[in-house]
């Protein structure tokens, strides 16, 4: 994590003492509360600490952060919401409407703090077959949120919900106070569902040039660019809560930028100093403003639009006087006796800059090591080159022996969105790119590394999925199409798997631009006036999986994940939504199913519907009710396999006579698959008319109560409903004529709810009919007189009048009749509907009955076996 005795004294050198002793406010080291005059505040990121904490600390200053970083990963920023968090750079409260946090791990930050964080993310996958971890690194992050939260070294508390405080580590859980965390074993167990957990070092993806907004599928939200935010003060004396110097006369402000990036964008830092200040206090503050650790005598302030072979400038002269710019004569002179610009009141602007330098010290990193030591400083001067540079770490590193041209000089650029990279050639020469990248952006260049990396002759494999396409095609009519489309070059791109029924296919890429060009052309595409989607794959390393690993697939559209699984001997799948969701991810697994190795991963689901019948015949509720997460994916790696039946429905169209002869086919034959139940008459044509006014006015259709409300009036409107289905129906059952009572509904159960959890079939034992299961090969048919019926089962006051039994349904429907599957609606020309068992039964996961159990907080146990306690 880096130096310890640089981190205090980085903490010392911008901190003050606190002297208002009317307030109180928690050490973010030790989250004891701070009274009075005892503790230090730093000026640059707010960390506050006792007296007595200052020489144990461990959390760094954000202006260091950088520094601290083993293997840079970029974040996936997105709105926050307003839930109070802490931002990670200024340490201050967030919950605006314009607050980010990152959808990878716990990093929150103001929108223009986001700058000034860094490539720090949790990291999810290696970038390169040649690494390869045999452990896991715990991965730390300031913040543990609430006060309930216990150090795993003292025992104490060490989350507070009044500031940043605490370490907690975002793979495995485990809390610790700043200053105890370095005394917690090294190695993260990931916790207690560590077992479905797919580990980093199970997963490559090549995403050299892809950011993870691209890989993740986040979307970005529509406000102004985060790297080109507003003007906001954040030096010492303007702070986020308002309360500003501004009306103090004695102060002014100045508008600073960090370079020619900054410049051209507009995007500058205003800084609050004191008219009476001296030179090298401003450039002081103009750091802190842009979280830069430097010394303030290595940098300068220049007047932006004057060259800097003639430019006038704010530097220090060493001693804390005024030293003017030689080139200007005394009336050109911009500083006054107090070394500032007599007319800076009206808001002049400045820009940043680093004094030449004849030679720097950099720190150059090994990319085949992680760990703290993982670098060499090197001196370099005008004339040094890549080549240079390399020959005197490899010597340093004890790989004199090794050839020199296998390997390279690489530049780094840790931004927070996107980690860049560039390979040096041999001749060009590390101080002029050094002082090219501090003309664009001093932060730039605080955000940048130099690593030696190994010249890779790996082959480029990048797997893009690219959907949308017409279905049911062949794979020479898709390459045309990709050919007409995307102009796909047949020397670089390699079809894949085919997934024609989905209207999916896979492309294998050997070449990184032609994988961006294509994943970029493909986001702008329409063929069949319907729109392309293109997504970057993950390759899963299956050799790398435990035999105990039974990772977990989250399924929002099942096709991606099925075919990134598709190699994985055994894993989960967790559905988030309703009844009609689960019936599709069904549906898609039994068409990919025999290109998959697992072609039976068990089924559990997070009810997000409004039915969720499904859902609660095994147990996972009526609905979501705002459990945290992490106790979900607990129920799903305690829940049981169970196996559930699922039925074919063969709808064939016929025009029938009255004497029951076919007069000819009015369309072709339509196959569906029924999870839950099938229905015909009034609970259908309920179902549809409810369906047809949300199709009509959507938005009014937003929420629960509502809805139901609109079903109710639905129902009422049919009180007087009277059609005599049973005239209209001819059953049979397992091939034997069943006669149908005076009904105005038939429906076929699967599983022992309906319409939101009702049982029709009621639980009274008769000797004709077996107890129902769902996974029996039976299904159950009952009748219903009614919508008065239907509300009378509904509240719990009757059951359905119970019919049949059977495997083998046969249906003649002699006029257009409404019908629903699972809850989808439509009206079914006459004709004959068959309804038989449809393969093989799937595996579903039922949530257990024990009470969950609270777990402890233990590394022991963090290292240990599945069944260990949570962190």
């Amino acid at each position: 994590m880096g130096d310890t005795m640089r981190r205090e004294d980085t903490v010392r050198r911008h901190s003050r003492e606190r002297g208002d002793n009317e307030k109180k406010s928690g050490d973010r080291s030790c989250s004891d509360f701070i009274w009075g005059l005892v503790g230090f505040l730093c000026e640059v990121c707010n960390f506050m600490s006792h007296e007595k904490c200052v020489r144990t600390l461990r959390s760094v200053c954000s202006c260091l952060t950088p520094t601290t970083i083993t293997a840079p990963v970029a974040h996936c920023l997105i709105p926050a919401g307003h839930k109070k968090r802490f931002c990670s750079v200024c340490r201050k409260p967030t919950g605006g409407s314009s607050d980010l946090r990152c959808e990878v791990c716990e990093l929150h930050v103001h929108s223009d703090c986001a700058m000034f964080s860094c490539a720090d993310c949790r990291c999810s996958h290696l970038d390169s077959p040649q690494q390869s971890l045999d452990t896991w690194p715990h991965h730390w992050r300031e913040g543990c949120s609430t006060s309930s939260c216990r150090c795993e070294v003292c025992h104490r508390s060490c989350g507070s919900s009044d500031v940043l405080t605490g370490l907690r580590c975002e793979w495995c859980g485990l809390t610790s106070h700043g200053t105890c965390f370095v005394s917690v074993p090294p190695d993260c167990g990931l916790g207690r569902i560590r077992a479905m957990i797919l580990k980093p070092r199970c997963v490559r993806l090549e995403s050299r040039n892809f950011s993870k907004m691209h890989l993740y599928r986040v979307v970005e939200s529509p406000g102004a660019e985060l790297d080109c935010s507003d003007e906001v003060d954040v030096s010492a004396a303007v702070i986020k809560d308002g309360s500003t110097a501004a009306a103090d006369s004695g102060r002014q402000f100045l508008k600073v930028f960090d370079g020619d990036d900054a410049v051209k964008r507009g995007c500058s830092r205003t800084v609050c100093v004191s008219k009476a200040t001296n030179n090298e206090e401003v450039v002081e503050a103009a750091l802190k403003a842009y979280y830069l650790p430097d010394d303030p005598l290595d940098f300068e302030l220049q007047e932006v639009g004057l060259h800097s072979n003639g430019h006038q400038g704010l530097h220090a002269d060493g001693g804390g006087g005024v030293q003017n710019n030689p080139t200007h004569s005394e009336e050109e002179d911009i500083l006054n006796r107090n070394g500032l610009n007599q007319h800076q009141d009206q808001g002049e602007t400045w820009v940043l800059r680093a004094k030449p330098k004849y030679s720097e010290v950099l720190r150059v990193y090994q990319d085949w090591e992680r760990s703290d030591s993982s670098f060499v400083q090197v001196s370099v001067s005008e004339n040094v080159t890549a080549a240079m540079v390399l020959n005197e770490v490899l010597g340093r590193l004890g790989r004199q022996g090794d050839e020199q041209s296998s390997y390279s000089l690489q530049e780094v650029y840790m931004n927070h969105k996107q980690v860049m990279k560039q390979t040096l050639t041999p001749k060009d020469k590390v101080l002029d790119k050094v002082r090219e990248i501090r003309k664009v952006s001093l932060r730039q260049m605080h955000q940048t590394r130099f690593y030696v990396v190994e010249n890779r002759r790996s082959e480029v494999k990048v797997e893009l999925l690219i959907g949308g396409l017409p279905t049911l095609l062949d794979t020479q009519e898709y390459n045309q199409i990709l050919h007409q489309h995307l102009a796909v070059k047949s020397n670089l791109v390699t079809v894949g798997q085919v997934y024609g029924a989905q209207g999916w296919l896979s492309l294998y890429i050997s070449c990184f631009s032609e994988a961006e060009r294509i994943f970029m052309l493909a986001k702008d595409t329409t063929v069949s006036n319907k729109q392309l989607t293109s997504l970057v794959c993950p390759q899963i390393q299956v050799e790398s999986l435990c035999p105990e690993e039974q990772p977990l697939l989250v399924n929002g559209g099942p096709l991606p994940g099925l075919h990134v699984f598709s190699g994985v001997p055994r894993f989960r799948m967790l559905v988030c939504g309703g009844d009609g969701s689960v019936g599709w991810v069904l549906s898609v697994l039994e068409t990919v199913r025999h290109k998959m190795v697992c072609r039976e991963p068990p089924l559990a689901i997070l009810p997000l519907g409004t039915g969720n019948d499904l859902s609660r015949v095994l147990r996972w509720g009526a609905g979501y009710s705002a459990d945290p997460p992490l106790s979900v994916l607990q129920a799903v790696d305690e829940a049981e396999e169970v196996l559930m039946d699922r039925w074919t429905i063969l709808l064939d169209a016929q025009d029938l006579s009255q004497t029951g002869t076919d007069n000819g086919y009015l369309e072709p034959p339509k196959i569906v698959q029924m999870n839950n139940y099938f229905g015909l008459g009034i609970d259908a044509e309920l179902s549809l008319d409810f369906h047809l006014a949300r199709e009509d006015d959507p938005e009014k259709f937003t929420s629960r109560f509502h809805n139901k409300g609109v079903y109710v009036k639905v129902g009422l409107q049919k009180i007087s409903y009277s059609r005599s289905l049973h005239k209209e129906l001819q059953l049979q059952v397992d091939f034997e004529t069943i006669p149908l009572p005076n009904i105005e509904g038939l429906i076929f159960l699967n599983i022992p709810s309906w319409g939101s959890g009702a049982d029709l079939w009621g639980s009274e034992t008769d000797a004709r009919f077996r107890k129902p299961s769902i996974d029996d090969g039976l299904l159950e048919v009952v009748g219903v007189t009614g919508v008065v019926h239907m509300g009378q089962v509904q509240s719990g006051l009757r059951s359905a009048i119970r019919i049949a039994q059977g495997n083998y349904i046969r249906l003649t429907v002699s006029k257009e009749i409404p019908v629903q599957v699972d809850g989808e609606p439509w009206v079914q020309p006459p004709g004959h509907i068959i309804i038989s068992a449809a393969g093989p039964k799937v595996r579903m996961l039922r949530r257990s009955k024990q009470k969950q159990k609270k777990h402890g907080s233990s590394a022991k146990d963090s290292a240990s076996s599945g069944k260990d306690a949570l962190h």
